[in-house]
């Protein structure tokens, strides 16, 4: 999507990443957090993280709303910010 030249900005969406008994949550955690970063970075389009990373689920029902809602903001600001420059 990002490559298309459609989009002024994306919102990468999840479910949840959910921290358990082993080094798991890292490695998924930090390589999705790059993998966003690196197609911002290689297609010049800004992409809001809403993937949410918590400890446990009841976590990540009580911000799964509300952290949609800020990506969403990010992504409209970052888009009219880079069209102002």
């Amino acid at each position: 999507m990002a490559e298309t030249g459609k989009f002024d900005a994306l919102i990468a969406l999840g479910r949840a990443v959910v921290r358990g008994d082993t080094y798991h949550f890292e490695i998924v955690s930090n390589e999705m957090a790059s993998g966003i970063t690196r197609v911002a970075l290689d297609t010049g389009v800004p992409i809001a993280n809403a993937v949410l990373t918590t400890n446990t689920d009841h976590q990540a029902t009580a911000r799964m709303s509300e952290k949609g809602n800020d990506a969403a903001l990010c992504a409209i600001e970052m888009a009219r910010l880079l069209q102002a420059l």
